[in-house]
């Protein structure tokens, strides 16, 4: 019989509901455990979920012995803390993008995984996505000859709330790491790592980057054109052209969403490609693939990827002139 996955998942706020649902539909998958800071998250989240062993502390759920792996959902600046945690209870991890606040911590959690030989993967969802599959299979296979130039953007318009995730500099809030973190992946999945690192940013009146433009140029003059903003709404679409044609990624580009290849003097052909559940199982099905099959990390998010997008993250934070408190507390 395939090995069945008991997982339990770290901080249970919104996006914790999206992954127990979408573990709904993943075979060999089972929410046994979760995790809150007191007793009243957790016994909240545990009977809506009907999740039955419900744990006051973070630890307690690392510790667990009834868990296999554990899904960390907390906002970005935990994301060390609660990965190396789980890591040292001997818990595989499936890490809430973006994988760190930065390359450093990233880096710090890597090495905690290959020290312990556990599976560790960034929960990048889009990247998993059968659309994102389809487009991988589409430029592997020529159907737009060699890809030059991308363009996507990934802003909303967020109300004003100063203490809230978006736009808190305590919590790593602003753009790029909530939205922009998106385009920034998909500029790697495509082109591989960036060889000049360009961007600018407006700063709020909390300090943090509301919107923001970046130009990343790959090997052989490639580009990334992106966009970002949690107070500014744009199309969400994402463009693939290559000298053969183009791809077009429809609105909503990172999640499910449909595709149309261009090719000169030969038309249009569109993809839509089935979805199954919410789309979170995706990462999870993956997940446990590599589970099962005695890996540290997936060839579909692997380490030196995740690492690589952090360090792009913290170069275009550097030109953009923003910090967060809790580095500069650590510097």
């Amino acid at each position: 019989m395939e090995q069945q996955i008991r997982w339990g998942i770290l901080g249970l706020g919104r996006i914790a509901g999206v992954f127990a649902e979408g573990l709904k539909h993943v075979p060999g998958s089972t929410l046994v455990a979760c995790g809150s800071r007191g007793p009243q998250k957790a016994e909240e989240f545990g009977a809506k979920w009907s999740v039955p062993r419900r744990h006051a502390s973070y630890a307690a759920l690392a510790a667990d012995p009834e868990v296999d792996a554990i899904y960390i959902a907390t906002p970005h600046p935990l994301h060390r803390e609660n990965c190396l945690l789980c890591l040292e209870h001997g818990k595989a991890v499936l890490c809430e993008k973006p994988f760190a606040v930065n390359a450093a911590e990233a880096a710090e959690v890597l090495a905690a995984a290959r020290r312990h030989n556990l599976l560790l993967m960034e929960a990048m969802w889009s990247r998993f996505l059968p659309h994102l599959v389809q487009v991988r299979d589409l430029i592997a296979g020529g159907a737009i000859g060699e890809p030059r130039l991308l363009q996507a953007d990934f802003a909303f318009r967020a109300g004003w709330n100063p203490d809230g995730r978006l736009l808190n500099p305590q919590l790593a809030g602003g753009g790029l790491l909530d939205v922009g973190v998106y385009n920034v992946n998909l500029a790697h999945m495509v082109f591989g790592v960036p060889q000049r690192v360009m961007g600018t940013a407006h700063l709020g009146e909390t300090g943090v980057d509301e919107q923001a433009g970046m130009l990343l140029q790959f090997a052989a003059g490639r580009l990334a054109v992106l966009s970002c903003g949690v107070r500014t709404s744009t199309p969400q679409e994402a463009f693939i052209a290559g000298t053969e044609g183009r791809i077009r990624i429809h609105t909503p580009w990172w999640r499910p969403s449909r595709l149309t290849v261009s090719i000169p003097g030969k038309g249009d052909t569109e993809y839509a490609p089935a979805i199954v559940g919410n789309g979170y199982n995706y990462e999870a099905l993956e997940f446990g693939r590599c589970l099962r099959a005695g890996l540290t990390e997936s060839p579909v998010m692997p380490w030196a990827e995740s690492l690589a997008v952090m360090q792009t993250l913290d170069a275009l934070r550097a030109q953009f002139g923003l910090a967060y408190p809790m580095e500069r507390r650590a510097a």
